[in-house]
């Protein structure tokens, strides 16, 4: 991959679904954005549990954060990711996720996160 940030979409669906719960660390990419770039690639492949892995990953990720124990990036990558969902609601919801977690705003993110899993459950 051209990108040294790039998710490696290539990958098995096993590694992929690995990456999702414990996205890589360490890197100037948020985790969140590995976690949705493997969810939808997830999707695409038909994988059934592609949306309760998500939605467990960016929970642990989320309680992370509240809590401050670890140094997580807080600068966004790829700014423009939320456009590769098919639902433009949700890819906006995704936006403002990411949006209110580099300005350090769990609580609202909180909130941005239940409306994400709303809409992923009425899809």
């Amino acid at each position: 991959m051209a990108d040294s940030h790039a998710v490696d979409l290539s990958a098995p669906t096993r590694d992929l679904v690995r990456m999702m719960r414990t996205p890589p660390e360490g890197a100037e990419r948020l985790p969140e954005s590995v976690c949705w770039q493997v969810f939808l690639e997830l999707k695409r492949r038909g994988e059934p549990d592609a949306t309760p892995n998500f939605l467990g990953g960016i929970r642990s990720l989320h309680r992370r954060r509240t809590i401050g124990a670890s140094s997580l990036p807080v600068v966004d990558a790829d700014p423009d990711e939320h456009r590769l969902a098919t639902d433009p609601y949700l890819g906006e919801l995704w936006r403002s996720y990411k949006r209110c977690l580099c300005a350090n705003r769990t609580g609202p993110a909180a909130q941005i996160l239940r409306e994400v899993e709303q809409q992923l459950q009425a899809s």
